[in-house]
């Protein structure tokens, strides 16, 4: 029972979260609102299965939020310019690719802590993309072919569903069903002894913090797509509720280490508990206490994992 407490324990509270707000918030059991819940889950929780994968092999990439809007910055600069769709997609993941390999570089061969290293490229694509758009957002009646990336549907489903369904499906066939992944877990559990092992930890690191700037370049081009705009910090506010969901996820599932169905379902949970407070009328600033608090409270569940990444001790 103790077991069973402690890897499922935290998502049986949030399936009770859940429940809560579907008996007591009024209006959130509606097809409408449920959809939308589920369309903002999905940018949420790709961008935090970047940060995850780049955690898995003991990095921490600060970066992914403003990564994320300068490529955002990019896509909606070359729509503006009426560029083709698919150019100002690859550009936008193109972007994402770049940072992501120079905070790889930065870690393994300059030797700089992600900490410092992510933080900083982070800063650089600020400010790139205020340089870009003076401050000023793009806007504007964008082509239907990159809009529908977002805001159309498939089969019945909303395309952000089918993106994020995607996504965590590469991201958890990619940890646990390759030897790249395996490698990538060996490496952040214990570099050292994988490195001993013949692993080429330097590369996994490399690869995960390459897999969370392309995450960032995915979340970018959607975010533009269904807003029709494109702001120089319109990924910032997304930063903490990203690092929240990864925190939570490590107290569920895999207690202790980040796992890609922990972080989707903590991304949820974290979407959900916004909006049911929302519906029930609670004040703005509730939602920042209560993620402040959920943090702090996961944080304290997996102590040794996030000092061993954040501070190499």
């Amino acid at each position: 029972m103790r077991e069973l407490i402690g890897r499922y324990g935290t998502a049986l509270a949030g399936l009770a979260l859940i429940l809560f707000f579907l008996i007591f918030a009024p209006n959130f059991a509606t097809a409408t609102n449920i959809v939308n819940v589920l369309k903002d889950t999905s940018f949420l929780a790709i961008l935090a299965l970047g940060f995850t994968l780049a955690f898995i092999v003991a990095e921490l990439d600060l970066s992914v939020a403003e990564v994320a809007s300068l490529a955002a910055v990019v896509c909606g600069w070359l729509i503006k310019l009426q560029y083709p769709p698919a150019a100002a997609v690859a550009a936008a993941l193109a972007v994402g690719v770049v940072f992501g390999t120079l905070n790889g570089f930065g870690v393994t061969r300059l030797r700089i802590p992600s900490l410092i290293m992510t933080l900083s490229t982070g800063a650089i694509a600020r400010g790139c993309a205020f340089m870009i758009t003076q401050g000023v957002a793009f806007t504007g009646r964008w082509p239907i072919q990159f809009t529908g990336l977002a805001r159309g549907s498939s089969f019945g489903i909303p395309n952000l569903v089918l993106w994020l369904a995607g996504a965590t499906l590469f991201a958890w066939g990619l940890v646990k069903w390759t030897r790249t992944g395996a490698h990538m877990v060996a490496t952040g559990e214990a570099d050292e002894a994988a490195r001993l092992a013949g692993i080429a930890t330097a590369r996994m690191k490399r690869i995960g913090l390459l897999l969370a700037g392309v995450f960032a370049g995915i979340m970018a081009v959607l975010l533009a797509a269904n807003l029709s705009s494109a702001a120089p910090n319109m990924a910032g506010d997304y930063l903490l509720y990203a690092i929240a969901a990864v925190l939570l996820g490590m107290t569920m599932f895999e207690p202790g280490k980040p796992n890609v169905p922990g972080t989707v379902f903590a991304a949820l949970v974290l979407k959900v508990l916004g909006n049911g407070l929302v519906l029930l009328g609670a004040a703005y600033y509730v939602q920042d206490i209560m993620l402040g608090a959920i943090m702090i409270g996961s944080v304290a569940f997996s102590a040794s994992a996030i000092r061993k990444v954040a501070f190499k001790v």
